[in-house]
């Protein structure tokens, strides 16, 4: 075979519709966007428009409040995931934050690790992470481990 004698395969391709080009085409004329009104002409864009209706997304109340530029970003780590990373060797009995990206279980930390329950953990492990969600901890200390979580910020007297 040669270079000049490759091919796509029979129906690979598909020929582009040219429209505007006479009425022997099928989408001539018009150009398949039917006589006159707001759709027939260039330019317009009417996402949202009902026909000069208040449209839903105004008639609609603003509610609730997006905390995005400040949110924390965690990374979440389940704990069947842990489990099966003790089982295959990778993971010992102090399980920390730089200890689950060595084990790749996460790739990077962003704002800290949060552990959450699903699956099961049968080992006796002390995990400590930035947070862990309630079942999570009572799951792990069920197991007959611990989970130790930073200290919650005291608010200061002063600011009071």
């Amino acid at each position: 075979m040669k270079l000049n004698e490759l091919r796509d395969n029979p129906g690979a391709t598909k020929d582009r519709k040219r429209i505007g080009r006479g009425p022997g085409s099928g989408t001539g004329k018009t150009a398949g966007k039917g006589h006159k009104g707001a759709k027939a002409r260039s330019g317009v864009a009417i996402k949202g428009f009902e026909g000069g209706q208040m449209p839903l997304h105004r008639r609609l109340p603003r509610r609730g409040f997006t905390n995005a530029p400040f949110r924390n970003d965690f990374v979440h780590v389940n704990l069947g995931r842990i489990q099966k990373a003790i089982d295959a060797g990778k993971l010992g009995t102090e399980i920390t934050e730089a200890a689950l990206i060595e084990a790749g279980l996460v790739r990077r930390i962003r704002d800290g690790v949060r552990l959450l329950a699903k699956g099961e953990i049968t080992a006796a492990v002390t995990i400590r992470v930035s947070g862990a969600s309630a079942a999570a901890v009572e799951a792990v200390e069920k197991a007959g481990g611990k989970v130790e979580l930073p200290a919650a910020p005291v608010a200061d007297e002063a600011q009071a």
